[in-house]
């Protein structure tokens, strides 16, 4: 006999309803509808809190073909407040598999819906714009959900508050890992072929060279990807939540502060604005993202909100320093007005698509900032480099400090 498959339903706020079936939870949950052009890296996505609050759109057909690993999760728990997509593999072939889609999502209670036209979502997404949505396996009317979607604004919840760490840490990825591998153990244990992969990984971490500079990260929803390649490259990690003051902070005695990505409206969040001007010029400073859009705004500039965002693994970025060009990875709805620079500041790179800002550079301060992920997860490794050139500004700043 054949299994029943629940419907789902996704309601736009302008009325558009597109129809298909549930996977992983049922419910009804309300978010910002958004799309993500990547063709690989599912995982990466619904675990990146930069998603917070977001209903997210795969534009790839098939998802959910290599399963899920532990070592690919950017965050704790998954992010985004539902997913679409146009078809399930529900059973993963990857010989790194732990569990599949449909298991994970349940497990976190995430509404999946599958069978929907993403190429259709897409094309009106990109005519209308931003939207809000409801994403429900339950019987609803079309009004009450367009109802629904008008008393809820995206721009007006703090989302770093839900996913910042609620105290300070030492970040060591064999401890940030250590629950997420225990959750996907499931019932039937672990099999000869993953404790092998959980040992080459143990192996493989307590092999780094022990870190050589003190790093202040501004926790706005801060990846494990940027994480890990900070520490690899020379960092001792120490997280701090996204509200801690510029006092404490700098209290800590790090030789440089790293500010990281992160969901919501950067013109939202006036208390971060506070906190972080003085915290630049007063150590070398790196900002990603978020993080680039809240030094933007410390020092002077706006911010607006893009029409349908920049999300994808494929975005062209020219350097206008060099003139060369970068194929990044980003994930953003707002960017910094042009018009709005400070003269203090440099605009270093532009995107190539639709001429925004994508990196700035301080004229006199250790302080410079890129739009997009550098850390790539998911995504092309065109800009890992700035990791080195973070690491080198700071090196520069103590040979310059001891001289």
């Amino acid at each position: 006999m054949k299994k029943h498959k629940k419907k789902a339903f996704l309601v736009l706020e302008d009325g558009r309803v597109f129809a298909g079936e549930s996977f992983g939870a049922e419910g009804t949950v309300i978010g910002e509808i958004c799309f993500n052009t990547s063709m690989t890296g599912y995982q990466e996505i619904l675990t990146d809190p930069s998603y917070r609050g977001q209903i997210v759109c795969l534009t790839y057909p098939e998802i959910g073909n290599y399963g899920l690993c532990p070592f690919d999760h950017q965050s704790r728990d998954i992010q985004v407040a539902g997913l679409i997509i146009r078809s399930l593999s529900p059973i993963p072939s990857s010989w790194r598999a732990f569990c599949s889609l449909p298991e994970f999502l349940k497990q976190k209670g995430v509404i999946g819906i599958q069978g929907v036209d993403t190429r259709r979502l897409t094309l009106h997404i990109r005519e209308a714009g931003v939207l809000r949505a409801v994403l429900t396996t339950e019987d609803m009317e079309r009004t009450e959900a367009v109802a629904l979607t008008q008393n809820w604004d995206y721009s007006k919840v703090d989302f770093i508050a839900q996913v910042t760490t609620p105290v300070p840490y030492r970040w060591d990825e064999i401890e940030a890992l250590k629950p997420i591998i225990e959750e996907m153990k499931g019932a039937d244990g672990w099999d000869a072929h993953k404790k092998e992969l959980i040992e080459k990984w143990n192996q493989r971490l307590t092999r780094l060279a022990p870190p050589i500079y003190r790093l202040a990260v501004m926790d706005f929803g801060v990846k494990f990807s940027t994480l890990r390649y900070l520490r690899r490259k020379g960092f001792d990690l120490h997280v701090f939540p996204a509200y801690a003051s510029a006092k404490r902070i700098l209290e800590s005695d790090p030789d440089a502060i790293f500010l990281s990505n992160g969901p919501g409206d950067p013109a939202f969040f006036e208390r971060l604005h506070a906190e972080i001007k003085p915290l630049l010029g007063a150590r070398p400073v790196f900002g990603i993202c978020l993080g680039h859009q809240l030094i933007a705004i410390a020092l002077g500039a706006r911010t607006f909100k893009l029409r349908f965002g920049h999300r994808g693994a494929n975005h062209p970025v020219k350097n206008l320093f060099d003139s060369t060009i970068k194929i990044t990875s980003q994930n953003h709805g707002y960017a910094v007005c042009a018009e709005s620079i400070p003269d203090c500041l440099k605009i270093s790179e532009i995107n190539l698509n639709d001429g925004t800002i994508e990196g700035m550079v301080h004229k006199t301060k250790p302080i410079f900032s890129v739009q997009y992920h550098p850390e790539a997860a998911p995504g092309p490794h065109d800009a890992l480099g700035y990791f080195e050139v973070f690491f080198n500004k700071v090196r520069a700043s103590k040979i310059y400090q001891v001289g």
